[in-house]
């Protein structure tokens, strides 16, 4: 995954640097690579932040359960 991004960056950077205007190249660059990257990303690690929830919320229900043989 950490490849193709790289690789797309490249790509899109390189797509940035032959547009006719600095401001051109920035919206290209911006929205050829900074959002779509970022939203992809985003996407790709929810499954490991819901785990992290989960593993803090099962922490959290140990931590609240009085130890067994304790008065």
């Amino acid at each position: 995954m950490l490849i193709v991004a790289v690789a797309w960056i490249y790509v899109v950077g390189l797509m940035a640097l032959t547009e006719t205007s600095v401001v051109a190249g920035i919206v290209t660059f911006l929205f050829y690579c900074v959002l779509p990257l970022g939203t992809l990303i985003y996407i790709s690690g929810t499954k490991a932040r819901r785990r992290k929830r989960e593993l803090a919320a099962h922490a959290a229900r140990q931590a609240a359960k009085p130890a067994e043989g304790e008065d």
